[in-house]
């Protein structure tokens, strides 16, 4: 009688050591997948011998499945916000032309100076959403091209004229052109956030330098420095921040807190890299530098 109880607590042993071993090779598996999360970890899920491991399988396969359809139709739902506000914004830009073209007929109209102002900055809200709507497909909508820096930003000068002649500001370029390599609709697009806010916060009758170097290790950098307030050193951090206005936007009741953030993450996916330099009461110098090389792999996703 002896002999048997101790066989069957050996016995009772080992199959107790065999399960602890094949629940620990479970949990560890299942602990590693986790770990290192893939595409088809559904595929991947360790293969279950007991009843609550094969429950545990079921319940993850299942919760797996209801992520993806949840995902899917967010996607879904997504694409359709996106695709409806490209095209209210097409449709809102058509009687935004008609207007501009009126105002340049009767351009010599004092009155109509006002009305120039305000039609831009409309026409620059509307243009922002319509790059918000395209920038989740940067990657698909990017073309290299060398091009000279000084000429791009000469161009957005252009687009804010009526802006600067609004608030008799000047605009000079120092240095001589600078050629990158890089896409121009989306450079183009940070260097009006930057000249924006340079414009927006710059004092009536003052001047905005824009100035291009070549650093030396090769890479090309414009400055755009205005004699704006300045920025409080407490609200250096935070100016790319989504939302952040800072003092001198809460002052202005102008500000949205996207310009900037917008002008970050795009720089961040075609590789610019943006810099500010500033002091209160001393303007702002917002830096734009080029790397030697730009590739259409450096683009991020």
């Amino acid at each position: 009688m002896l002999y048997l109880n101790m066989l069957l607590l050996v016995s009772m042993a080992i199959f107790l050591g065999w399960r602890f071993r094949k629940e620990m090779k479970f949990g560890r598996a299942v602990a590693e997948l986790a770990e290192k999360l893939e595409e088809d970890w559904m595929e991947a899920l360790p293969p279950a011998y007991f009843y609550h491991e094969k429950a545990a399988n079921r319940l993850l396969r299942a919760a797996g499945h209801w992520y993806s359809h949840k995902l899917s139709d967010s996607s879904r739902a997504r694409t359709v916000e996106e695709e409806y506000v490209a095209a209210w914004v097409h449709e809102v830009k058509a009687p935004l032309t008609a207007m501009k073209l009126t105002i340049d007929t009767l351009r010599s109209d004092p009155a109509l100076r006002k009305i120039e102002s305000e039609w831009l900055r409309i026409h620059l809200l509307i243009d922002q959403q319509l790059y918000i709507s395209r920038l989740p497909s940067l990657e698909a909508d990017y073309l290299l091209e060398e091009t000279g820096i000084q000429k791009l930003a000469a161009l957005e000068v252009r687009e804010l004229a009526s802006w600067c002649v609004e608030k008799n500001i000047a605009v000079e370029f120092y240095g001589e052109e600078a050629y990158v390599r890089t896409d121009r609709k989306w450079c183009r697009f940070i260097i009006r956030q930057l000249l924006t806010n340079a414009v927006k916060y710059s004092p009536a009758g003052g001047m905005i330098l824009l100035s291009t170097t070549v650093l030396p290790d090769g890479p090309i950098r414009i400055t755009i420095k205005d004699e704006g307030p300045g920025i409080a050193p407490h609200d250096l951090p935070r100016i790319f921040d989504k939302g952040f206005t800072g003092g001198n936007g809460r002052l202005l009741n102008a500000a949205t807190g996207l310009g900037l953030y917008l002008a970050r993450i795009v720089a961040l996916k075609i590789g610019i890299s943006l810099t500010v330099q500033s002091e209160l009461q001393a303007g702002t110098a917002m830096e734009m530098t080029f790397p030697v090389s730009n590739s259409f792999e450096s683009v991020r996703i």
